[in-house]
């Protein structure tokens, strides 16, 4: 794979963003579970809406130019939300959303790829986003109920009719999404994935080989392995930055496809994370925390 720079990447072959995305669920659909959470999302209106679009167009001004939400982030309102921030988009902004989540109601997500509601929602989403071609849409999960080649070809039937630029998945195995690429080429990979949650390092370097962009959720190292003593506040040490950035460093170095997209409602820890893309970590501290969690 040819040589990318470490604070860019082309998604897709023509899509270029900076290497720090920004995931807009928090901004009103509370905050993201823990990894071992089973409770449901609850949705709620963002407390301050103008400060909400103001961090969006911090964001932007900071240089984050890659923006990740969802049809079923607050049941719709999350895509309005970005389109009253950032459209028309001026620069090189991009929007990723997904669909294939069904909300029966604020408390419910149940995963639904009826080829005929994946292209209902892409059309909603187009119409929210007040943009006509989503540069990114992913399928947010892959529902068994459905072949994958009816879900995906709803998708690429968009993408044919020039409604959509790019196709990605949600959630997938390495498995999986050698499959789909066999259906439609497949742009990017939206996982769980941070130092501390890792069950997803075949699909990183399957991504890295095929040159498909990976978007870790829940990017941050959690609990013990970012507290006190740790190994990651050791490195965050030795380098004079704090944990999260320790983090985002860490998973930057990790494969030049990654992409982190952390989300926050607060300006100061939006600036600390695209701070953390002049963090550079030594080969020897790379190796210290993948070895020690």
């Amino acid at each position: 794979m040819r040589e990318i720079p470490r604070e860019s990447f082309v998604i897709g072959g023509d899509l270029p963003v900076s290497r720090i995305g920004y995931g807009a669920m928090r901004l009103a659909d509370g905050p993201e579970p823990a990894p071992s959470a089973t409770e449901a999302h609850i949705w709620r209106p963002p407390a301050d809406r103008e400060a909400a679009v103001a961090l969006l167009r911090r964001a932007v001004e900071l240089g984050v130019d890659l923006f990740d939400t969802a049809d079923a982030y607050a049941l719709g309102a999350n895509e309005e939300l970005i389109a009253e921030a950032l459209h028309p988009y001026e620069g090189s902004v991009t929007v990723a959303t997904k669909v294939g989540v069904v909300r029966p109601s604020p408390t419910e997500w149940v995963t639904h790829g009826h080829p005929a509601y994946l292209r209902q929602q892409a059309e909603l989403a187009l119409r929210r986003l007040r943009v006509e071609r989503i540069d990114l849409l992913q399928l947010h999960r892959i529902d068994p109920e459905y072949p994958l080649e009816d879900q995906l070809g709803a998708l690429k039937q968009l993408k044919d009719e020039g409604k959509v630029r790019h196709i990605g998945l949600s959630e997938v195995g390495v498995d999986e999404l050698r499959r789909a690429s066999e259906i439609t080429p497949i742009a990017s990979v939206q996982n769980l994935y941070n130092l501390s949650t890792r069950e997803h390092d075949p699909v990183v370097d399957y991504a890295a080989e095929h040159g498909i962009a990976f978007l870790p959720w829940f990017p941050f190292a959690a609990g013990a392995h970012a507290g006190p003593g740790s190994p990651l506040a050791e490195v965050a040490a030795e380098i004079g930055v704090t944990a999260a950035q320790a983090s985002l460093a860490w998973l930057l170095h990790r494969s030049p496809t990654v992409i982190p997209i952390p989300g926050t409602s607060s300006v100061g820890h939006l600036e600390e994370n695209v701070r953390a893309l002049s963090v550079k970590l030594t080969d020897d501290q790379f190796e210290r925390l993948s070895r020690a969690i």
